[in-house]
């Protein structure tokens, strides 16, 4: 299907609206002035309009020329920016990248990182996802996202690139109001199993889903981030296990008190993954920092 309205026809009546006439614009555009005369009479054929008033010495777009501008004006800037992409494809810069962030560690850092990217001024689009448990290796697997941070369990072999990223503290902690505040001594099963418990649910829609910490409870209470079950344990809705590093701005406040139990939570080991085919300058840059950051303390 042919279009009256080319980018040269855009770019001509452009440089006419901003230099005021013909032949100036000519000049600009290092064309003689009867090639955008041309150009333009062309147009309003096509169109069935006049784009300029002529009536005066000065070049004035008509509404209807204003309005093909106005228009136009950003489909010149997108065409810009496809030829700058495409280039900039060409040069191994990928144009989007996925980054899946667990819930059990700050985005701060992340943050920070993309701050330093957006310096590097590539036409890359970022996305952020949030995922828990296994949904980090879910999005990776179902090719949902470039790089995963916080994975944990067991380690695929082969298929992705692996590096340690911190180990994960936890504390079983419960609202200053909770019953089980005043409680002295170890606190044991039996005792948990009494309240509603805290969960983050897996995020994961392909793999199958993984639990973490649960107690045979009398209710449990599922949140799609830790962060969440954080806040609903301060709230006094439920008890359970939360990374120290998470749980240290309700314990310093006041709000959550740390229980020992005698079925403590072990550290773990938590890691950033991506596959090893993905090659892309921008999820290189970000794979070559993430370890350079405290991602379970951040200031």
């Amino acid at each position: 299907m042919r279009h009256a309205v080319t980018l040269d026809a855009l770019r001509v009546l452009e440089a006419i609206h901003n230099k005021g006439s013909f032949a100036a614009a000519a000049e600009t555009l290092f064309k003689v002035p009867s090639a955008l005369t041309y150009t333009v009479s062309k147009l309003e054929n096509d169109l069935g309009v006049a784009l300029f008033d002529r009536k005066g010495q000065r070049a004035i777009l008509t509404p209807a020329g204003k309005l093909v501008l106005d228009e136009g004006i950003e489909i010149l800037r997108a065409a810009s920016d496809l030829e700058e992409r495409v280039q900039q494809l060409e040069s191994g810069w990928e144009s989007k990248l996925v980054i899946a962030k667990d819930t059990i560690i700050s985005e701060a850092p992340l943050i920070e990182l993309i701050s330093q990217f957006c310096s590097l001024d590539k036409h890359v689009e970022i996305t952020v996802i949030e995922e828990a448990l296994g949904g980090g290796w879910d999005a990776l697997q179902s090719n949902r996202a470039d790089i995963a941070l916080g994975v944990t369990g067991e380690l695929p072999k082969g298929q992705y690139d692996v590096a340690l990223l911190g180990e994960l503290e936890f504390v079983f902690a419960v609202s200053a109001d909770h019953p089980l505040a005043d409680f002295i001594g170890l606190i044991e099963g039996q005792h948990i199993r009494q309240y509603p418990y805290i969960v983050v649910a897996d995020s994961s829609r392909t793999l199958p889903g993984r639990t973490s910490g649960l107690f045979d409870n009398k209710q449990l209470i599922r949140v799609s981030s830790m962060y969440s079950k954080a806040r609903a344990q301060a709230a006094g809705i439920g008890v359970g296990f939360l990374p120290i590093h998470i749980a240290k701005p309700f314990l310093d406040d006041g709000s959550l008190v740390a229980k020992a139990t005698s079925l403590p939570r072990p550290p773990i080991s938590i890691y950033f993954a991506k596959e090893k085919s993905t090659s892309g300058k921008a999820a290189q840059w970000f794979w070559q920092r993430l370890n350079q950051h405290d991602w379970l303390n951040p200031q």
